[in-house]
């Protein structure tokens, strides 16, 4: 019986150096990337060359990221931000990506891009802690109040959002409710688009704690407790709190001694201390 010699598996094709992965116009990107996915494959993790066909593939394909962001040109001020983030979610999709999937790898990373954006402005955008079932709420009620105004020419009230989501109104408040704390306006922003550093700010609209307030809520809440007291101590309180008497003229108009006004005062002001405390 023959004995044939085994034979040894042909070495991979070397693949293309690319100088500049960015530079490649988008449909030559493609062809490209399914070489390096061909070869990803079947590379051993954590390699020299599987980190470099990696990180090829994922500076092809940033024009994907791009294009994702161009979707949320609104967010200008947050451009970079959403290209980091849209970055991370192309290259998940390019680490679940198989060429056996029989799909375009754009097609299979755009939803991943996108997602991973829209996540970051949710978990991010909101001001306060706002449930996710508010959060999602806040969505629909937007879309739906476009699209209502296209219809009626002027905003939906919430019994229409209400009929056209096909829930109750009370949930369509909550969510309105909700929505307001999506985002936050900084203290230190200026009423004017003037620039000016003189220009008012929201802080300067704010007031201050009116100590007066709270002085005359206590008042009324003495008020009861000093119609209980007879009429010299209704007189003693009078003289030192009103009159503003010493407590030795307090004594020398009512024939007493000091100390017994002393006495007195403290009885009284800690009985309605006391009460006031427990009742608050």
């Amino acid at each position: 019986m023959a004995i044939t010699a085994p034979t040894e598996t042909a070495p991979a094709a070397p693949l293309p150096r690319i100088p500049d992965p960015t530079e490649v116009a988008p449909r030559d990107a493609k062809e490209l990337s399914k070489l390096f996915f061909a070869r990803l494959a079947v590379l051993e993790e954590g390699t020299a060359e599987h980190q470099y066909v990696r990180n090829t593939l994922i500076e092809l394909n940033l024009s994907l990221v791009k294009y994702a962001a161009t979707r949320f040109r609104s967010r200008s001020d947050q451009m970079e931000d959403i290209v980091q983030v849209g970055t991370i979610g192309l290259i998940k999709a390019i680490d679940r990506f198989e060429l056996t999937r029989q799909v375009e790898f754009a097609s299979f990373a755009m939803p991943c891009v996108i997602g991973e954006i829209k996540r970051f402005f949710r978990d991010t955008s909101w001001a306060v802690h706002v449930p996710r079932r508010l959060q999602e709420m806040r969505i629909d009620l937007a879309r739906a109040t476009d699209e209502l105004f296209q219809q009626l020419d002027r905003s939906p009230t919430a019994g229409e959002l209400a009929a056209h989501l096909g829930i109750g109104e009370d949930e369509v408040v909550e969510g309105l409710v909700a929505a307001n704390g999506y985002s936050a306006a900084s203290l230190d922003m200026p009423l004017d688009d003037s620039g000016e550093p003189a220009s008012a700010t929201l802080a300067d609209l704010l007031g201050e704690e009116d100590r007066a307030m709270r002085l005359t809520e206590d008042l009324q809440a003495l008020k009861p407790m000093v119609e209980e007291l007879d009429d010299r101590d209704r007189a003693i309180l009078h003289m030192r709190f009103v009159e503003e008497m010493t407590q030795a003229q307090i004594g020398e108009r009512l024939g007493v001694s000091q100390m017994h006004v002393s006495r007195l005062l403290s009885r009284m002001t800690t009985r309605m201390r006391e009460r006031m405390l427990s009742d608050g």
